[in-house]
């Protein structure tokens, strides 16, 4: 199978703003709004942390249509700024981008706050900046501790609930791992989830493995029944995902053939006067638009 396709170029340029060409103005309100404002904030102490994405313009050489970060661009704009880093989008799909570019999820805060004070920048300074509270930049700066830098590279770009990331050191590096691709595979970041997982995971996987699990309102009975249940759903898991990709590549093979099936005059008359039913769940498997 041919490997899927990157929706931008892995490698930032920077580019003259006069030469992006924004694809919707921002309006008063919106530059009111919280999150421009800490994006005009933070410009100055820590630069532009998320790379704008364009698309080069075929009829007009060096010119580029901004695809993602019209708050970023405008933030620009407004400070002065000549030039920003961008991202060259390899299409000109305009849906695609903010699935591709995150949101500033914590794991990249932390290290967005961390690069700042590393050159210089206090805390006290990034919270009147970022308009948080001391304590949030602080917890920030502190996210990773205690956290295997795999899981924390396979979570980087996910919301992955803070809380939740703390919850992964009260188990070990390999379970770490574990948990996040649990995560990334379910699409399921909140501490909840988290919480079950470790509530899960058997005793010498923990960093303290001789401190019972406690959890208000369930026995022992009751965690080690949890466990048991985790780690078949997790056997389970990683049955279906093994085969993921096998399964769909046959469930699109068949669909493709359905429809040239039901393209045959003949094949639609037989089916319908013989096997409706079986007529019916073709036409719903053909007309949809994914598998």
């Amino acid at each position: 199978m041919s490997e899927m396709k990157l929706g931008f170029e892995l490698r930032k340029i920077r580019l003259p703003l006069e030469n992006i060409l924004p694809m919707r103005l921002v309006k008063a309100e919106e530059k009111a709004t919280y999150r421009f404002k800490a994006i005009i904030g933070s410009i100055p102490e820590v630069g532009l942390v998320e790379p704008l994405v364009v698309y080069p313009q075929k009829n007009s050489p060096g010119k580029y249509m901004l695809k993602n970060g019209h708050l970023r661009y405008f933030a620009l704009k407004d400070l002065g700024k000549p030039e920003a880093d961008c991202l060259i989008a390899t299409d000109d799909e305009c849906y695609t981008y903010n699935a591709r570019i995150s949101r500033l999820p914590p794991i990249q805060e932390h290290k967005m706050i961390v690069k700042a004070v590393n050159n210089g920048v206090s805390p006290e300074r990034l919270a009147v900046v970022l308009n948080m509270p001391l304590r949030v930049v602080q917890a920030s700066m502190n996210l990773l501790k205690g956290i295997h830098p795999d899981a924390a590279e396979l979570l980087k770009d996910k919301n992955i609930c803070p809380k939740a990331l703390r919850l992964f050191r009260r188990v070990n590096g390999n379970r770490q791992i574990e948990m996040a691709e649990m995560m990334v595979t379910m699409n399921n970041y909140v501490a909840g989830y988290a919480e079950a997982m470790v509530m899960g995971t058997p005793q010498h996987q923990l960093v303290n493995p001789d401190d019972p699990k406690k959890k208000k309102g369930m026995s022992v009975e009751d965690i080690e029944r949890m466990e048991s249940e985790m780690e078949s759903l997790e056997r389970d898991l990683k049955a279906v995902t093994d085969n993921y990709t096998e399964n769909m590549f046959t469930l699109q093979t068949a669909q493709t053939y359905i429809k040239n099936l039901l393209k045959n005059a003949k094949v639609v008359r037989y089916l319908n006067a013989n096997h409706s039913e079986i007529y019916s769940e073709f036409e719903t498997i053909a007309a949809t638009e994914s598998v």
